[in-house]
């Protein structure tokens, strides 16, 4: 028995205009890793590998390279072997580790698309997620907002921080007034979009409207954020502050630096699954909250980290609903109802075959 791995090049367009505080986006790129044993090439282990252009570690033009580099070592094996990963690939290439993470598992539980075995996967569990509101005009963002509530999401995510503040405060006041009734939970992202000088400001004007906790309000720099997780009248979540921290002595020091009241994992950004799964395990050691979210993946990475998140008990609303953002994606069984995401038993994965 050996392994043989592949890997191809997909790119996803969405199917409205994806803006975010880092400008507009129209397309998103995958690398897609396919794993087999030579002795049984019918059963096949997929991964997605998609580093987010200026955000990822691992978004340089050498990417390919390291994928193909680590398709061969790949190859060299003997059976599915995760720990054979950490001495293939460094700490830097955490979309690769995420996705031959994820095509290994799959291969071991049979090539089903199967990621780990739990009450999630057997359709037992759904996962309460928000949704994510995008940018754009007043009119396109009250239409979604008011679609998402009408679809039953109780929890709504806005990014902040690409268009006029005041305008921003009056979506806020909106859903406050009109959906008084509902409990709305409103978490934002501004993608690190406030100038230090005045985000206490701003995080003071937004309070106002009840928000459960505010994505990387300003850009990563360890000093300043420190004394805006003590300072700050909304929980800070944090996210891009964790991009690169691999060690487990740089994990622990800077939790216990920041102290941020919750942190958002991206297995793509942030190491991997198992990565992630040491990130939660020193944030609950600390009585910080967490949630995990996708990273614009298609409907097969969205598969392994849903499937991931239901290795825990979920109390938070988690960022798992971005899979319905393409004109084409995998057909999955992978459903969204009432704000919830499940694997609905009754509907099979589409088949997936190297391009």
């Amino acid at each position: 028995m050996s392994l043989q791995a592949r890997y191809w090049k997909q790119t996803f367009e969405f199917n409205f205009r994806a803006r975010t505080s880092r400008g507009l986006m129209r397309d998103k790129t995958s690398w897609f890793v396919q794993v087999c044993d030579s002795d049984n090439p019918s059963v096949t282990g997929i991964g997605e590998c998609g580093p987010l252009p200026g955000l990822s570690i691992d978004a340089t033009p050498a990417f390919e390279e390291i994928l193909a580099h680590t398709v061969n070592k790949i190859s060299a094996l003997d059976a599915p072997d995760l720990a054979a990963l950490d001495t293939i690939l460094p700490d830097h290439h955490p979309a690769v580790m995420f996705g031959f993470e994820t095509a290994l598992l799959d291969l071991a539980n049979g090539g089903r698309r199967m990621v780990y075995k739990n009450n999630f996967t057997n359709g037992g569990q759904k996962i309460p997620i928000n949704g994510l509101i995008w940018m754009g005009d007043i009119d396109f963002m009250m239409n979604q907002i008011n679609e998402k509530i009408a679809l039953g999401f109780r929890c709504i995510k806005l990014k902040v921080g690409g268009l006029d503040f005041d305008r921003e405060c009056d979506v806020l006041n909106y859903i406050r007034k009109r959906y008084y009734k509902e409990n709305i939970t409103i978490r934002l992202d501004a993608n690190g979009a406030f100038k230090t000088d005045d985000v206490l400001y701003k995080l003071t004007e937004l309070s106002k409207f009840d928000i459960q906790s505010i994505e990387q309000p300003i850009k990563p720099h360890l000093e300043e954020m420190e004394e805006l997780c003590r300072k700050t009248p909304i929980p800070v979540a944090l996210d891009e502050e964790l991009i690169g921290v691999a060690e487990s002595g740089r994990m622990v020091h800077l939790l216990d630096h920041l102290k941020p009241q919750f942190i958002i994992l991206k297995p793509t950004l942030h190491g991997g699954l198992r990565k992630c799964a040491e990130w939660i395990s020193l944030a609950e050691a600390r009585g910080i909250g967490w949630w995990i979210t996708s990273a614009l993946e298609s409907n097969i990475g969205l598969n392994a980290i849903c499937q991931f998140t239901g290795n825990y008990p979920i109390t938070l609303h988690q960022g798992l609903g971005t899979g319905a953002i393409y004109k084409e994606n995998f057909a999955s069984p992978l459903t969204v109802e009432a704000g919830h995401i499940f694997l609905d038993p009754q509907m099979e994965w589409q088949r997936v075959d190297l391009r």
